[in-house]
C-alpha cells in the first residue's frame, strides 16, 4: 500500500478540504455564482482551493499549483492539480456526491491521485506501481482498512455499460456526434438521453454517479459499476487524479485521440479489452 511523505501531504490536504466544506453545510446557505459553462461555483469552492493553494505553497513552495477557480500558479517539475469541490450543484443541494480532487503531476506524468468524498464517508487513492486503494474515513491513516482495488477485463462494446458527462445541451456539435455513436453502439447508456439533440428545455439529468455510492464516473469503472465512462469538455483538475486510481487498478486512461494527455478536453474511462473499441467508434463519428 503506497504509503509515502506525498500521499500523506495529500491526505491532510484532503483532510483540510473537508473539515471547509463540513463548516459551510452546517451553516446552510453558501454564496454561490454561476461560471460561464453554466455550471455553479460556491464560496465554500473558492476558500477550500485557497486554503489547499497556501498549505502547498508553505510545505513545498516550489511547487506549482493549478486549479480550477484561480488557475495556474508558479512553475517547476512538480505540480500540484486541484478540483475543490466536483460536483458543486450536489453539494449546494445537500446530496452527498461531491468530492475534493487532489493529483501531484512530476515531470508530466501523474504520480499521485486521490478523491475524498466526505458525505459519503470515503476515500480513493493511488500512486504508479503501488495500487489503487479504497478507505472509509474519517481518516484512511494508518490505512489498516484499505481495500485494493481492481477491474476485470472489458467484454464488446456492444454489451457495455457507458457512462457520458456532461449533458447534450453543454457540448459542442462534434462532441454530440461523438456521445451519440457511443450510445448507439453500447448496450446501456447513463444518464439515458437522447445524445445527437441539445434540448435546451430539457431538465439537467443527474450525473452517472448519482445514487451509485460514488461521487464521479470513473470511480464507478473502478467499483465495477459501469464499464467506462467519458467525460468531455474536461479541465485538467476533472481528470487528473482518477488517472492513477483507474489504472492501477487494471483499467485504461486516454483522451479521445489515445494520448495519456489531460489538457485536451476529453478523458475515456475503461475496463481493459474495451477501450480501444470505443475510441474506433468515437473516432469514426468526427
Amino acid at each position: 500500500m503506497p504509503n509515502t511523505p506525498d500521499l500523506m501531504f495529500a491526505h491532510r490536504l484532503a483532510d483540510q478540504a473537508a473539515d471547509i466544506a463540513r463548516r459551510h453545510r452546517r451553516a446552510g446557505a453558501t454564496a454561490t455564482q454561476i461560471k460561464s459553462d453554466g455550471s455553479p461555483v460556491s464560496a465554500a469552492d473558492r476558500e477550500i482551493e485557497q486554503a489547499l493553494r497556501q498549505r502547498i505553497h508553505e510545505q513545498h513552495p516550489n511547487d506549482a499549483i493549478i486549479g480550477e477557480e484561480y488557475g495556474s500558479h508558479g512553475q517547476g517539475h512538480r505540480r500540484w492539480i486541484i478540483d475543490a469541490i466536483d460536483g458543486t450543484a450536489s453539494f449546494l443541494a445537500g446530496e452527498p456526491e461531491w468530492s475534493t480532487l487532489i493529483a501531484l503531476e512530476v515531470n508530466h506524468r501523474i504520480t499521485l491521485g486521490m478523491v475524498s468524498a466526505p458525505a459519503l464517508n470515503r476515500r480513493w487513492w493511488a500512486a504508479p506501481n503501488q495500487g489503487a486503494w479504497t478507505s472509509s474515513l474519517p481518516s484512511p491513516r494508518p490505512c489498516t482498512s484499505a481495500r485494493r482495488l481492481a477491474i476485470s477485463e472489458g467484454s464488446a462494446a456492444a454489451d457495455s455499460s457507458l457512462g457520458i458527462w456532461p449533458p447534450p445541451r453543454r457540448l459542442n456539435p462534434t462532441q454530440r456526434a461523438i456521445a451519440a455513436a457511443l450510445a448507439t453502439r453500447t448496450a446501456r447508456t447513463t444518464p439515458t438521453l437522447n445524445w445527437s439533440t441539445a434540448d435546451s428545455t430539457a431538465p439537467t439529468p443527474k450525473k452517472p454517479s448519482t445514487g451509485s455510492g460514488t461521487c464521479h464516473g470513473a470511480l464507478l469503472v473502478v467499483t465495477g459499476r459501469l464499464d467506462a465512462f467519458l467525460l468531455l469538455g474536461a479541465g485538467p483538475w476533472d481528470i487528473a487524479a482518477l488517472i492513477p486510481i483507474v489504472q492501477e487498478a487494471g483499467g485504461i486512461f486516454s483522451d479521445l485521440s489515445g494520448q495519456q494527455r489531460t489538457d485536451t478536453g476529453g478523458a475515456l474511462f475503461a475496463r481493459p479489452g474495451l477501450h480501444q473499441q470505443l475510441l474506433d467508434i468515437a473516432a469514426s463519428a468526427r
